[in-house]
């Protein structure tokens, strides 16, 4: 079958390529799924089988942004424990976490994708660590939500065997076995995950944290992640009360644990990484472990300010995270560019903390180095996956900006014109093509009042 095609022209394009080359007004040529060719003015003539003709004046296209780090069920259980640090938040919200069931986690998958996705992202992943018993196929419902909202996904399946009873924040009823969740896991990474270059699911093993986790799972989670050649996913250094945990319970610092349990290497990322000294961030770059960044979570739960760029100057791979959205409520991704470049500049580097392209580097082409995708996603080039957006700026909240990514960066939310995945639009004007966002608002709306009830009544 022939090539299908879909030419944009007459828009600023940043690339971000190893160049950032940028165009102030350029063209971008879709072919099926892949990027055929960007470049300066007018697409070339005489291109066969055009299916679509896109004018861009007034728009940017950029990479489809890429989530690193997310924690979908938690759409459900958005606005509680507001003023509390991350130890007595988890304590707070655990108890009802662990009354989840599978109607719930599809549901707020769906919310969750589809509040990224109308803002832009199109590779998400899902931190999902909270099986209860029974609750039905969780890791199955969140595939299916991503798969309909036709973004491109990344399933880390995590686990928790470190409870109340062992020194661990979770209830005892919110865990699983060290088997349990390995043969879990296994089965999860069997069944779901895509090796190949266009994948548009993918799974990482990912027990939760070093506070509800066991060395054991630690160890073995990693060694099944090498045998099976998928990635591994957990929190690291995410706030002053994990360090002293690890301290008192190991007898050394997160870094140094990680490396212990086999966790440190090109093959792994973490989310937060908030208290990294230079040894810490040192042995990151030594090893090019990745960084999700999640400056609103940090800042939601008083965590701190992470030193990306002391990480980036030591060549350690970052991408951006929402994060869960019961800490950063708002649940978008393009928002992160902007509140990771205003909150590093709070931090020991000032204003030359971060600018405007290092932030929406971070957001795409980071992301895609973290997630292992960086040949596939997060530029514009030629032969790469056709995963991008063509942001609005024609606005008055970005009239008056003359640097089209500083308007971007900088200025408010800029509205979504089209959004492509895999060469398909997801997003148009605004609004999600292959899902009704008014009924996820009100489908998300019934499964949290229907686990408030569940949780008030245990």
């Amino acid at each position: 079958m022939a090539l299908q095609r879909i030419v944009i022209e007459n828009c600023a394009i940043a690339t971000v390529d190893a160049g950032d080359t940028e165009y102030a007004s350029g063209h971008i040529v879709v072919a099926d799924n892949r990027i055929e060719s960007v470049g300066a003015g007018k697409a070339p003539e005489n291109l066969e089988n055009v299916v679509r003709r896109i004018d861009g004046t007034g728009h940017l296209a950029t990479p489809g942004l890429v989530n690193t780090h997310h924690h979908f069920y938690q759409w459900i259980t958005r606005g509680l424990a507001t003023d509390h640090n991350l130890f007595n938040w988890l304590v707070a919200l655990y108890p009802t976490w662990a009354r989840i069931d599978e109607q719930m986690a599809y549901s707020a998958a769906q919310g969750s994708l589809a509040m990224m996705a109308r803002g832009g992202v199109t590779t998400a992943m899902d931190h999902h660590y909270v099986f209860p018993k029974g609750s039905g196929d969780l890791s199955g419902a969140i595939i299916r939500a991503a798969r309909e909202t036709g973004v491109r996904f990344t399933l880390a399946r995590g686990s928790m065997d470190r409870s109340e009873k062992d020194g661990g924040l979770p209830p005892d009823f919110a865990v699983e076995t060290l088997d349990g969740a390995l043969a879990a896991t296994e089965a999860t990474v069997d069944e779901h995950h895509d090796a190949s270059f266009d994948a548009m699911t993918q799974v990482a093993v990912a027990p939760c944290s070093p506070f509800s986790v066991s060395t054991e799972l630690m160890k073995q989670g990693a060694e099944l992640a090498r045998r099976k050649g998928v990635r591994l996913h957990t929190h690291g250094s995410e706030t002053v009360e994990e360090e002293q945990f690890c301290k008192e319970l190991f007898g050394m610092g997160p870094t140094d644990y990680f490396e212990s349990t086999g966790w440190l290497g090109e093959d792994v990322w973490m989310a937060h990484c908030v208290h990294m000294n230079d040894s810490d961030i040192a042995a990151f770059a030594r090893t090019k472990t990745g960084v999700a960044h999640c400056p609103s979570s940090n800042a939601r739960l008083a965590a701190g300010i992470a030193r990306v760029p002391d990480m980036l100057a030591a060549g350690v791979p970052v991408g951006l995270g929402v994060d869960g959205t019961a800490s950063n409520e708002s649940g978008e991704l393009h928002t992160e560019l902007r509140n990771a470049l205003l909150i590093n500049r709070l931090g020991a580097h000032r204003e030359a903390a971060l600018n405007a392209r290092q932030a929406l580097r971070l957001g795409t082409f980071g992301g895609a180095q973290v997630l292992g995708r960086a040949s596939q996603i997060g530029s514009l080039e030629a032969g790469k996956l056709a995963d991008l957006v063509l942001w609005n700026l024609d606005t008055l909240a970005h009239a008056s900006i003359a640097d089209p990514v500083t308007a971007l960066v900088f200025g408010a939310a800029a509205p979504v014109s089209l959004s492509l995945v895999d060469g398909k639009p997801v997003v148009e004007d605004s609004r999600l093509l292959n899902v009704d966002e008014d009924a996820i608002a009100r489908s998300t709306r019934a499964e949290a009042q229907r686990l408030a009830r569940i949780a008030a009544q245990a």
